[in-house]
C-alpha cells in the first residue's frame, strides 16, 4: 500500500493479531480495516471478541504481535507512543479515571502538561474546555462532588485538551444514565459538527451509541464479521 493511500485515512490496519499467554488467547486473529479521517465508527461485538485490545493498540498502550497499524499516515512502529498519546489520540474510558484529588479543571489541564504551554494557556484552555461540554460552574470541585456523567464529560473535556484527530472511547456510556447518556451523545454530536476532521471511534453495547454513527464494526472471535458490519472492511494484505 502506498504512503498516498495511507495518508488518505486516519486509521489503517494490516493483517493484525495479538496474542498473550504464548498465543492461548488471540484477542485480534488478523484483523484489517481502513477508516477516513472524520469518520464515526461504533465497535461492538461479543464480551472478550478484541474491542478494547483493538483500542489499546491505535492508542500505542500495547503493541501487536504481528501486522501493521497507520495512524494518519504515520506507522505506529517508528514513534514514540507517549508522543503519539499526547498529540494525536484522545482517550476516554468507561469508568472516566479521573485523578480524585484534583479538581475538574486540573484533571483537563493535567493533560497538557508537557506539552510546551504555559500554566495561563493551559488553565485557559482547560476552562474553555469545560465550558465547551457545559461544565464550567464545577471547575473546582473535585470527581467526588460530581455526578456520574459529569465525570465522564469532565474525561471528555481531558481527552480532547491537546485537540487529537483520533478520540478513542471506550464503553463511554456504559456506567450513565439515562439522562446522561442523552447528554454525552449531544456532545458527540457537537463535537462532529465543530470538528469535522475529528474521528471517532467508540467501544459500545448501546445501540443509541450505534445509531448515532456513521457505521458499525462487529467483532467475533478477534476479526471483523463482514455480515454484520455496516461496510465493507480492508482486505486482506497482499490484496
Amino acid at each position: 500500500m502506498s504512503n498516498d493511500l495511507r495518508s488518505s485515512h486516519a486509521v489503517v490496519m494490516r493483517d493484525v493479531s495479538k496474542y498473550f499467554d504464548e498465543g492461548a488467547v488471540r484477542a485480534l486473529d488478523g484483523l484489517s480495516l481502513e477508516i477516513d479521517a472524520g469518520e464515526n465508527v461504533a465497535i461492538t461485538g461479543p464480551s472478550g471478541c478484541g474491542k478494547s485490545t483493538m483500542l489499546h493498540l491505535l492508542a500505542a498502550l500495547d503493541v501487536p504481535t504481528s501486522g501493521s497499524i497507520h495512524i494518519d499516515g504515520a506507522d505506529l512502529r517508528g514513534l514514540d507512543p507517549v508522543h503519539h498519546r499526547r498529540r494525536r489520540v484522545g482517550l476516554v474510558f468507561q469508568l472516566h479515571n479521573l485523578l480524585p484529588q484534583l479538581t475538574a479543571l486540573e484533571n483537563v489541564e493535567v493533560a497538557m502538561f508537557g506539552t510546551g504551554m504555559s500554566r495561563h494557556a493551559r488553565r485557559q484552555r482547560a476552562g474553555q474546555l469545560l465550558a465547551d461540554v457545559e461544565l464550567s460552574a464545577a471547575e473546582a470541585r473535585p470527581p467526588t462532588r460530581l455526578s456520574g456523567g459529569e465525570r465522564q464529560r469532565v474525561a471528555i473535556a481531558r481527552a480532547l485538551a491537546n485537540e487529537p484527530t483520533l478520540l478513542l472511547a471506550d464503553e463511554p456510556t456504559g456506567n450513565l444514565d439515562e439522562q446522561s447518556i442523552d447528554k454525552v451523545l449531544e456532545l458527540f454530536r457537537r463535537l462532529r459538527h465543530d470538528r469535522p476532521e475529528l474521528t471517532l471511534l467508540t467501544v459500545t453495547h448501546d445501540a443509541r451509541v450505534e445509531a448515532a454513527a456513521d457505521r458499525v464494526l462487529y467483532l467475533r472471535d478477534g476479526r471483523i464479521d463482514p455480515s454484520r458490519s455496516g461496510l465493507d472492511v480492508a482486505p486482506a494484505t497482499g490484496s
